[in-house]
């Protein structure tokens, strides 16, 4: 009988399964006047648990949950990335 264990990923000290399901917030810099637009958009996707405009370096701060880290990534590059008026994605997973 062959065992397998789930790949692991690794951020900082923590260390996570690719399998388990997955918490980050998002942190979002879009262009001038398309924060209400992006956050609306990002809204409409069904991993994301809210999108907040907020004031500082970031425009929005949306907070996710997923299956796993490669729907994570997916998630981010192939959907959230894709929106109109974004420029950057910083994505902060949760350690616990």
């Amino acid at each position: 009988m062959i065992h397998t264990t789930p790949k692991l990923s690794s951020f900082g000290n923590c260390t996570r399964s690719l399998q388990m399901p997955t918490k980050a917030f998002i942190l979002i810099e879009v262009q001038v006047g398309r924060a209400n637009q992006v956050a609306g958009s990002l809204r409409l996707l069904p991993e994301v648990s809210s999108a907040e405009v907020v004031t500082g370096t970031f425009d929005i701060i949306a907070s996710i949950e997923v299956s796993n880290m490669a729907a994570m990534a997916d998630l981010v590059t192939s959907q959230m990335q894709s929106i109109r008026g974004v420029i950057k994605t910083i994505t902060c997973v949760t350690a616990g």
